[in-house]
Order: C-alpha cells, then sequence, then structure tokens
C-alpha cells in the first residue's frame, strides 16, 4: 500500500474525531441544509441526484436553493449563477443544475458564505449542499450518501478513490446505492438505504457517432451508449470537468472525417464545458442523464420530519 495513504487516513480520522469532539465547529445557517454527498472521488451521480431530489421538492411546492464549491471555476468569491452564463465563471455542475432545475445556485469556497447570501437574496425553505458529505464545517441537518459498487472494496486516496474510510457512513441518514448492490453489506448495516438507477435519454442519435467525455468514471457511460443500441466510431475520454477549446473540436472533427462517423454524441456536462464550441460539432447529440430514486416519497418525507425536529449536526 502507498504509505501516503497511511497518513490521508490518519489526517482524515484526525479531522472527523475534531468534529465530533466539538473541538471544531461548524457554522450554522438559518434554514436547514441537506447534504449530498459521497465516499469517493468524483462520479457516484451527486448532479443528477441533486436535480432529482430537486424535482421532488418542487413537486411539493418546496421552495429551495442549492448551495456548491464551484470546482475548477476561474473566478472567486460567491456568486449566484447565471444559467445563461460560462462554466469558467461557475463551474460545469452548478451551471447544469442551474439550467435544469430553474432555482438559485450559488457558488462559493466557503458553502458558509454561499448559505449567508442566499438567506438575504432568496426566499428558499431549505438549502441543498452538493457534494457536502467532507464539508462538515458547515453544520447540516441531513445526510445523503451516494455510493458506488466498487466504493466497498476500494481503498482510502492516493492508492484508491475513497476520501474516507466506509466507517464514516454513521454520519449518514440515508445510503443510496445503484440497483444490484446488496444491502447486507456491513458497511451499510443499521442505515436506511434507498436504490437509484441511472438512465441515458437520447434523442436522433446520428449513425456511427463519435462519442467524447469529460466526466469522472467515463466507462459507466461508453457502457449505457451501447447498451442503449448505439455502436460507436470510437470512444474519446478527457480530463472530467474539461473545458474544451478549439485545438479539442479540430481534432475531433479530423478523427470524425477519419472514422467516417456520423456525427458526435456526448453527456450534458461536456454541452457546459463546450459553450459556444458546440456548434462546429454537428450533428450532435447529448445524453441527458436522468436518475430514478426508489421510494422517492419517503426519502423526501424522512428529510422533511428530520427538519421538524430542528436538531443540524456537524
Amino acid at each position: 500500500m502507498n504509505p501516503l495513504t497511511g497518513l490521508y487516513g490518519a489526517a482524515i480520522s484526525l479531522r472527523n474525531s475534531l468534529f465530533d469532539r466539538r473541538l471544531l465547529h461548524s457554522l450554522r445557517l438559518e434554514r436547514p441544509v441537506v447534504s449530498v454527498g459521497n465516499l469517493s472521488a468524483g462520479g457516484t451521480g451527486k448532479t443528477p441526484f441533486v436535480i432529482a431530489l430537486g424535482e421532488l421538492l418542487k413537486a411539493r411546492g418546496i421552495p429551495f436553493d442549492v448551495l456548491s464549491r464551484g470546482y475548477r471555476r476561474k473566478t472567486r468569491g460567491v456568486l449566484v449563477v447565471d444559467p445563461k452564463g460560462a462554466a469558467a465563471d461557475f463551474g460545469d455542475e452548478p451551471l447544469l443544475i442551474a439550467r435544469r432545475l430553474g432555482v438559485p445556485v450559488i457558488v462559493g469556497e466557503r458553502r458558509y458564505d454561499a448559505g449567508r447570501v442566499a438567506e438575504q437574496k432568496f426566499q428558499s425553505q431549505l438549502h441543498i449542499l452538493d457534494d457536502g458529505f467532507q464539508h462538515r464545517s458547515l453544520a447540516r441537518y441531513f445526510d445523503i450518501v451516494l455510493m458506488t459498487a466498487g466504493d466497498f472494496s476500494d481503498r482510502l486516496l492516493p492508492s484508491g478513490r475513497l476520501r474516507e474510510p466506509l466507517s464514516s457512513l454513521q454520519r449518514a441518514d440515508v445510503i443510496v446505492v445503484p440497483e444490484g448492490v446488496a444491502s447486507e453489506n456491513p458497511a451499510l448495516r443499521g442505515k436506511p438505504v434507498w436504490r437509484m438507477r441511472r438512465e441515458i435519454e437520447l434523442d436522433s442519435v446520428p449513425s456511427s457517432p463519435l462519442v467524447f467525455c469529460g466526466i469522472a468514471r467515463p466507462e459507466q457511460f461508453f457502457a449505457q451508449v451501447r447498451a442503449s443500441g448505439v455502436a460507436p466510431a470510437a470512444e474519446v475520454v478527457y480530463r472530467d470537468h474539461h473545458a474544451y477549446d478549439q485545438r479539442d473540436v479540430e481534432r475531433l472533427l479530423a478523427m470524425r472525417r477519419e472514422l467516417d462517423a456520423g456525427g458526435f454524441l456526448a453527456t450534458e456536462k461536456d454541452m457546459i464545458n463546450l459553450g459556444a464550441l458546440k456548434s462546429q460539432l454537428g450533428p450532435l447529440t447529448t445524453a441527458t442523464l436522468n436518475l430514478t430514486l426508489e421510494r422517492s416519497a419517503d426519502l423526501v418525507d424522512a428529510i422533511l420530519a428530520r427538519i421538524a425536529e430542528r436538531k443540524p449536526r456537524s
């Protein structure tokens, strides 16, 4: 095992212990915070889950906002996301959430500061904290943790992808796993477990498309594309959150000519990061990722019941 993994694990254990013993303190917003997070580094479906949870809250008539760090944005400070803006200003995932949900999304390095701005500007009843499980400096009422099947046998960073050990799941209120993951797993013992199904929606896919993406777990996306009956001419991987430039577009166009591909297929997040450049890649189809949650009404009821107790935690 990488010796850095042991050092990383010790640091995480110390930090969590300091919060558990109240030697490190969590700041509290006036309105309840519901955290959506994970244990591993990316690719568990946090963004589509936030969107799915947001749709459930909207269906109940509950006004809310979303607080996010705005990962890899080039700006600083607290900003309210403009749905017509650019990923460089707000981050690709906050921009996608704002466009899909049509609710206030506020980015800030300190989510407490983002929440304060939200409470000054908007009449939300609660905040959804995006990627918040490790952000213990902000108190929350309810913790939702998303897991992948591979998380249960993975290692801590940098040997593996885990940000925290499986024992940290004891802080969670609800654990969400993909269909097919056994709920008898010892790490899930004593916790409510919900199942989710991730599906992609495709419309007017060109024949033999060049499929590309810059997401955390590209193999999952490619497998979903093939399972939908699409036969890619090629599959091209970019780094997660990749900011496309003109050279990328020219390479993709050259590959299309070389492979005689019928067009292009990419994810919603890639469309955000392409920006105006996507106009050069026609025909270009967007794969929309939709997440369906088992017993979704129960989850919303559990969140509202917890909020009614008025007991925020770090």
